[in-house]
């Protein structure tokens, strides 16, 4: 199998966004964001999916976080979709649930072609640190927009909303360790009765 990495860049008058990926990493991650919260649950999909990722951000925050982490979500799903190509080999389904003392979460995704999220979190307070809940949702959505997956997200329970989102993002990282590991039994076949998984642009 080819590298499966991949660097995209995306400026606008809000960001200015550079991210690499390498889906057969070791779990490093170099990030500089601008929000060290969103900047440790990026570090927890990296370590729990084995996925290397960079991060270089500068976005309006003057203004607010909303525009930096949107734009953060849809470059990381850009170069995901152009790291695993046309997903001929991979398992193309993956789960996981994620607890951390009272909390836990579940993540599915599907890598189909078809944009979807849903997202059941209800976090216990508006703001962890500095940072507005309400953002891991655009975060997500801008994400599952540009690299073309399905994603459910459940936190099942959770009191302290730091462990929420960090078994939310440990939970994403560990699917999507499963969903682009190869299958060496669907080796060049596409896991799909279509004979095709449409990709993103």
């Amino acid at each position: 199998m080819s590298e499966r990495r991949a660097t995209v860049e995306r400026n606008t008058l809000e960001t200015q966004i550079r991210v690499s990926v390498n889906l057969d990493g070791t779990g490093a991650s170099k990030l500089d964001t601008g929000l060290p919260f969103l900047e440790h649950m990026l570090d927890q999909v990296a370590r729990h999916g084995l996925i290397d990722i960079e991060v270089k951000a500068v976005g309006d925050l003057h203004i607010d976080a909303h525009h930096t982490v949107e734009d953060i979500g849809i470059t990381l799903g850009q170069a995901l979709a152009r790291a695993w190509g046309d997903k001929k080999g991979l398992r193309r389904y993956g789960h996981a649930y994620v607890p951390l003392d009272e909390a836990l979460s579940r993540v599915v995704i599907d890598l189909s072609g078809r944009p979807g999220l849903e997202m059941f979190v209800d976090f216990t307070r508006g703001m962890i640190g500095g940072f507005d809940v309400d953002l891991f949702f655009e975060f997500f959505q801008g994400l599952v927009n540009h690299s073309m997956i399905t994603v459910h997200i459940d936190n099942l329970r959770g009191k302290d909303a730091h462990h929420q989102a960090e078994t939310v993002f440990k939970a994403f990282g560990r699917a999507l360790r499963m969903a682009v590991e190869p299958d060496a039994r669907m080796a060049g076949v596409t896991p799909s009765t279509k004979g095709t998984l449409t990709e993103a642009p």
